[in-house]
């Protein structure tokens, strides 16, 4: 249901954002379904993501960031309003400057698609002269870190469930993609990597590609994994990861610590201006038509759904 409230007012160090599009990830779908989490407040505005121009500040911010074009991360977490509406509040940390140059669409498309994949590739270290297979490569997630990946200094290798899809990872920098429907993922990473296997896979159904990974992944490998959609709960080999020496990083990215996000910040801001950046295909809908945008996003969209509120001219008040 959409309707009129009053003006949200910035608090102790917070922004308000006038808002230009607010982004719909999976993670919003399932808190506002009730999947992940029981909603705790009787009135909730969705999402988390987005993008806009900070209006005014609360006391403790400098006023200076007033007019500055923001992308945001996590805005409804633990809080009753997200992005989806004309004004949000955010504490000031989660509200980070735009590069010049870069779109206020691609600026929420950002959030915790761009986070998530910036932890789950260089979480486990560096990995430059690596490489690195991303399960998943035309997601969201998946196609942020192929080209995060690429950014910074890895060969890698994609796998995806299409020929659209496979196209899509392409553009994004992969080396090699691989259709899992119709090829053999393990036999298809070993041949590209001449037998050698892969150094680091960022994975998006841990349960699901767990036997292949045994076979690709190299003795001091590491795993970082987002989800497991096919079995929350699956049984973990422990020796035989044990004997590999993989190290395995569970991502989640509300909770990631306070370095992590910091960094995590600067080196999206480096990437987004050095280059190269290939954006998501986007999906926009009216904020009229939020409910539509979250069945695009249940119904597994390619690209990212966005809400458009403001648009490209949003300004401060």
């Amino acid at each position: 249901m959409v309707g009129e409230m009053p003006d949200p007012l910035p608090g102790e160090g917070e922004v308000r954002v006038r808002i230009a599009y607010s982004g719909v990830n999976p993670t919003d779908v399932k808190r506002r379904a009730g999947v992940t989490v029981k909603l705790a407040y009787p009135r909730s505005i969705p999402n988390m993501d987005g993008s806009g121009v900070i209006d005014c500040v609360g006391p403790g911010v400098d006023t200076a960031r007033e007019g500055e074009r923001v992308w945001l991360h996590g805005t409804a977490y633990q809080r009753p309003f997200g992005t989806a509406a004309e004004y949000a509040v955010t504490p000031a940390d989660r509200a980070h400057p735009l590069p010049e140059g870069v779109s206020l669409a691609v600026g929420a498309s950002l959030g915790v698609p761009a986070m998530t994949a910036h932890r789950a590739v260089f979480g486990a270290g560096q990995v430059k002269g690596k490489t690195v297979l991303v399960t998943g490569g035309a997601g969201a997630v998946g196609c942020y870190a192929v080209q995060l990946a690429k950014w910074g200094g890895a060969k890698v290798l994609a796998s995806v469930s299409s020929g659209d899809k496979a196209r899509l990872a392409a553009a994004a920098g992969a080396d090699a993609v691989i259709d899992y429907r119709r090829d053999d993922v393990a036999q298809a990473v070993m041949a590209a990597t001449q037998g050698e296997g892969v150094d680091h896979i960022v994975e998006v159904n841990f349960a699901a590609n767990l036997a292949a990974t045994l076979t690709v992944l190299k003795t001091n490998g590491s795993i970082a994994t987002y989800d497991s959609m096919s079995n929350p709960q699956p049984v973990i080999p422990f020796h035989r990861l044990m004997h590999k020496n993989v190290r395995l990083l569970w991502v989640g990215v509300y909770e990631m610590p306070r370095a992590a996000m910091d960094e995590a910040v600067r080196d999206i801001t480096s990437w987004l201006t050095q280059g190269p950046f290939t954006p998501l295909p986007a999906h926009k809908f009216p904020l009229d038509r939020l409910a539509d945008a979250h069945i695009a996003v249940e119904r597994s969209a390619v690209g990212k759904v966005l809400v458009e509120i403001g648009g490209e001219n949003t300004a401060a008040g």
